[in-house]
């Protein structure tokens, strides 16, 4: 495997480099060794030191050995297309397997790397959790066609779809059907009782005993469809906490990963605009609304939030508007933070709040810089961490905010406080000096006399 290689150029036309005669000195190895000699080659130790060298170019990082390549050898170019010519013992086919195996150790190592925060899982459970919605519907309503023939009426009484399906599991026939087994699937008595009159004067027809097996076989398929679907959506949530926990906890589990599956990646979405989040997913309707010159859609996917529903109609498009900013926040936060966390998301979600109260009763919400201040020392200290870098956009500014307050240093602050109180000289001098900072200095009289003036 090859690591480092250093060539000198005899030769070297720079003007007519694209000309179809210079081309041809290049591909023809009796004239590209009248040009270019190998001065230097050094090669890799092992596969894992090939492997530690393109992951270091990847990042942008020097490795050692490269470095030391660097200093020893002037670097003049990388050519590949002769390179096995010029190494004795080398030929085409072991070169181009070398760089073959270290390509796959470089797809495997950026595969496996952190796990635990990959959203492809994601992006797979919220596309099967809607096929599921979809399927369960469509067999839902086949079960309440096929049924329906023998007991019309209980499609009015249960409007639920799983719940139906247990009970025709349950029912199958219903001139035998007994009050005690419905209670335990409707859970209400009311609600039993009118199954079973029903059931007594039901103008449905009469079934066969083999109908009756299939279409128990095939409730008890739909009912186990929507018990796996409640076990999906929990598979959903734990993903969602583990790899977008802010996003989660301001816009929800479901719609957080339908904006991740539409972008194709968190990475993706940490990278959009607020305006590109707020209509992702309306691309069809933008386009057309560009195409005709009419009115742009004001939200996409963002429409199924709950804050949106709850807005008035005139606001509904400043809301989705604000709700995308935060959504770009939470996004970025979550990608290219080190430690998951969703105090970010819960203010963020308390910003949104504010601003629906702000839009109906005309209170001033809070500044976003001192949201997330107060979340950045929140973190700190529930954390135990020893500094955090959060960057945050917060309209067309960037915000840093620098935090290098460890949670022992929060602990050893509140047992100092206990220690003023009980007389202790050190912690009075520093309360001392820290009310004396606060101390505003009063007007001097040259101030007054600029105030008079300007009065005047």
């Amino acid at each position: 495997m090859q690591q480092g290689m250093r060539f000198v150029v005899k030769e070297v036309e720079e003007i007519g480099m694209l000309l179809p005669p210079v081309e041809d000195c290049v591909l023809n190895i009796g004239k590209f060794h009248g040009m270019v000699s190998l001065a230097a080659f050094f090669p890799f130790k092992s596969a894992q030191a090939a492997l530690e060298n393109i992951n270091a170019i990847s990042e942008g990082v020097v490795h050692a050995d490269l470095k030391l390549f660097l200093e020893t050898n002037l670097p003049v170019g990388g050519v590949r297309l002769h390179f096995h010519s010029r190494v004795k013992g080398l030929t085409a086919q072991a070169a181009s397997k070398a760089q073959l195996g270290l390509g796959h150790s470089y797809s495997r190592a950026k595969v496996k790397f952190n796990v635990n925060r990959s959203d492809n899982m994601i992006i797979q459970s919220i596309a099967l959790l809607d096929q599921l919605d979809k399927d369960i519907n469509t067999f839902s309503m086949r079960v309440r066609e096929w049924y329906g023939y023998h007991f019309p009426e209980l499609i009015k009484i249960v409007t639920d779809n799983s719940t139906y399906c247990k009970m025709a599991q349950l029912i199958g026939n219903r001139k035998e059907l007994s009050e005690e087994s419905l209670e335990e699937v409707v859970m209400d008595g009311a609600k039993a009782q009118a199954v079973l009159e029903a059931s007594r004067s039901s103008m449905g027809m009469d079934i066969s005993p083999i109908d009756l097996i299939n279409i128990e076989r095939f409730s008890n398929r739909v009912v186990s469809l929507a018990a796996y679907r409640l076990e999906l959506q929990e598979y959903l949530r734990s993903k969602m906490s583990q790899v977008a926990p802010n996003l989660a906890a301001l816009i929800g589990d479901v719609v957080g990963a339908r904006l991740i599956s539409h972008a194709g990646s968190l990475t993706n979405l940490a990278k959009y605009p607020a305006s590109t989040v707020q209509i992702l997913g309306a691309e069809k309707a933008l386009f057309r609304a560009l195409k005709t010159r009419g009115n742009t859609p004001k939200y996409g996917l963002i429409f199924h939030s709950t804050f949106i529903g709850r807005a008035a109609a005139k606001n509904k498009g400043r809301i989705s508007r604000y709700l995308a900013n935060k959504c770009t926040i939470a996004s970025r936060i979550d990608a290219f933070s080190e430690v998951p966390t969703c105090v970010f998301g819960d203010k963020l979600r308390d910003q949104v709040e504010e601003r629906l109260s702000f839009y109906e009763t005309g209170e001033a919400p809070r500044k976003n810089l001192d949201v997330m201040k107060e979340a950045v020392i929140q973190v700190s200290y529930d954390t135990d961490m020893g500094f955090i870098l959060c960057l945050l956009m917060v309209r067309t500014e960037t915000v840093i905010v620098v935090v290098k307050k460890h949670a022992a240093e929060a602990v050893q602050m509140e047992e100092e406080a206990p220690a003023a109180e009980n007389g202790d000289p050190i912690a009075k001098k520093k309360n001392k000096r820290k009310s004396e900072a606060m101390v505003v200095a009063p007007e001097t009289p040259q101030t007054e006399k600029k105030k008079k003036k300007y009065a005047d």
